[in-house]
Formats: C-alpha cells, sequence, structure tokens
C-alpha cells in the first residue's frame, strides 16, 4: 500500500520539477491541458469536468490553490476544509490526473505562462475570455475551452447541506 501511496504522491511537483516535466511532455509531442481550482470537497462535478478536460490531451495538469490562497478567495471562513496536501493528494489519486502543482499565488498566471498549455480549461461558470490566462494561451496558439457544470454539484451545496444536518 505504500507503494501506491507514494506513487500517487510523486505527481504532486514543485515548480521547479513541473518545468522539467512540461519540457519531457513536449519533447514527446504531447498535448498539455490545465486547469486549477480549490478543489476542497471533490465531488461528482469535479471528476467529470476533469474526466472531460483530460480527454482534450495527453497530460492533464492540475494548479491547486495552496492554503493561503484559498483563504484570499473569500471562500469563507473555514475554508479550506481540507489542507492543501490533502486536496493534492486527493487530486493526484486520480487517473486522469498527470501532475498537481500547489500555487501560492492570487491566480494561477504565473503557472499557466510556465506551461504554455495546448488547453486551458476552466468550469462553466466562467465565461472564456474571462478565463485568468486566456490572452496569454490565446497568444501562443493555445485554446481555452468553459467546460458546463454538472447541476447540483458543489463544495458549497454540501457545506451547506452538512451544516443544516449538523443544526
Amino acid at each position: 500500500m505504500d507503494n501506491v501511496l507514494e506513487q500517487i504522491k510523486s505527481k504532486i511537483v514543485s515548480e521547479s520539477e513541473l518545468i522539467k516535466k512540461v519540457s519531457a511532455f513536449r519533447i514527446k509531442s504531447e498535448t498539455i491541458v490545465f486547469t486549477n481550482g480549490c478543489f476542497d470537497l471533490l465531488h461528482l462535478g469535479h471528476v467529470s469536468y476533469l474526466a472531460k478536460a483530460a480527454q482534450l490531451g495527453c497530460r492533464l495538469i492540475v494548479g491547486i490553490n495552496s492554503d493561503q490562497s484559498v483563504r484570499g478567495l473569500n471562500k469563507g471562513v473555514l475554508r479550506p476544509l481540507q489542507d492543501e496536501q490533502s486536496r493534492a493528494i486527493i487530486m493526484a489519486s486520480l487517473q486522469v490526473v498527470s501532475l498537481v502543482v500547489i500555487f501560492n499565488a492570487e491566480t494561477p498566471l504565473n503557472l499557466i505562462k510556465l506551461i504554455e498549455p495546448n488547453f486551458l480549461v476552466k468550469g462553466g461558470d466562467w465565461e472564456v475570455e474571462k478565463i485568468i490566462g486566456y490572452k496569454e494561451v490565446t497568444n501562443s496558439g493555445g485554446s481555452v475551452i468553459s467546460i458546463p457544470l454538472e447541476e447540483g454539484y458543489s463544495t458549497t451545496n454540501i457545506e451547506k447541506k452538512i451544516k443544516q444536518n449538523i443544526t
């Protein structure tokens, strides 16, 4: 079991490791897809979205907001519900995810510039032109895609349901 967990953890990389891995993907002409988010409580909506994103290319790279970054997004005083390492390990355990990188910044723009993905993907609640990195990705010949959300699934809704059942 420890070996499997170590394999999962090996998919979580630093920015410097990310640059090396992306270079290796490019040498093999592998199509790179990038997305990002908090992914605080992984749910069916996330899994569906990530599966659709992965189908766009050979490698799906996921940027995870650090705990500090999540607190800056005004998601509520209790968020994140899970720490960044837990969220990263859970994300890395998904077969469709190639690499996970935790970022501290307010936005993933620096990561997007480093990766130069062929596809930049966000959920359907984002207008394509307003997705962070839109200009950079399209200027380098990449595509920016907003994937429709699975109705009824959100971490906020799960959090509300839990709170209602407690009171």
